[in-house]
């Protein structure tokens, strides 16, 4: 019997560190012999970079629009293998300002599925998708069933932690017709107060996990300099161990649920559990500093 391809999307706040996580991760993967493919939903193209050593892979909208369209590619065109034998594929999207970005995505996956680009020897496919946007093109990878998986990247500040509430409302509107999963948060930290008991209090109001918590580490910075992995610059980093601590904790889950998101309230609540934003004093709202300053 064939093994089981298991397709996993990472979904986080613009800037938190998704792709960072994700690379890192996928090398950890690839380590543990694991064989992926990494498909960049990101117009940047930036979702390969540290595992193929590049400023940026050479994206299928781009290689389409060069030769005439996309049905004119061989998935040889596309399809470029770095650290660990992980394969890389960018979808891209069209010039800025014209056109919808999320295009480059159903266009990509298309073209992989048509191609035989999933292969039977494959174990993983993650799917690096912009931001948090669920919508549209970038929708694709939990609105099609792509991705069967879905880890949201955040941290203990505020932003991160109502983009992943967000992000897991629209996988139960995709999870009721389908088979999309919430697999947990990882947290990938900004060393706020109480940052671990944060994200915890919040996988569990989400009815998730907090599948592991990503210390913060310069030596991950060194590595994007020289455009690597962690795993691959520095093996022996304690960094490295995180990440491979995440890749065994991916690779053993079997949690994976149909959230349970919170409404805007509640989400404040927990937040001024935490002491991250005050508790509103209705006296104080439309006021200038001004005004304030003679009351």
């Amino acid at each position: 019997m064939s093994k089981k391809l298991r397709q996993c999307a990472i979904y986080g706040k613009g800037g938190i560190g998704k792709s960072t996580t994700t690379q890192n991760l996928v090398a950890a993967l690839a380590e543990a012999g694991k064989r992926v493919l990494i498909v960049g939903c990101d117009p940047k193209a930036d979702s390969t970079r540290l595992i193929l050593h590049s400023k940026a892979q050479t994206t299928v909208m781009h290689l389409a629009a060069e030769a005439g369209s996309v049905e004119d590619l061989e998935l040889d065109d596309v399809l470029q293998t770095g650290f660990g034998d992980v394969k890389c594929v960018e979808s891209g999207g069209p010039e800025p300002g014209v056109g919808c970005a999320g295009r480059g995505v159903i266009t990509a996956i298309n073209f992989l599925e048509e191609e035989g680009a999933y292969d039977e020897d494959l174990d993983f496919v993650f799917y690096d998708v912009l931001g948090d946007v669920v919508c549209g093109g970038f929708a694709m990878p939990i609105r099609e069933n792509k991705a069967q998986e879905i880890y949201i990247v955040c941290s203990g500040e505020m932003m991160a932690m109502y983009a992943a509430n967000n992000i897991a409302k629209g996988i139960v509107k995709y999870a009721n017709s389908g088979s999309v999963r919430l697999g947990g948060l990882i947290c990938n930290s900004r060393k706020t107060d109480r940052e671990d008991e944060l994200i915890m209090a919040l996988a569990e109001r989400l009815g998730t996990q907090m599948i592991h918590f990503v210390p913060r580490d310069n030596v991950v910075q060194h590595a994007e300099i020289r455009r690597m992995t962690v795993i691959e610059y520095d093996p022996s980093a304690k960094q490295a161990d995180e990440y491979r601590a995440l890749a065994r904790k991916v690779i053993d889950n079997t949690k994976l649920v149909i959230p349970t998101p919170l409404e805007m309230d509640g989400l404040e609540e927990l937040l001024m559990e935490f002491g991250i934003m005050e508790q509103e004093d209705e006296s104080i709202v439309g006021k200038t500093a001004a005004e304030l300053a003679v009351a």
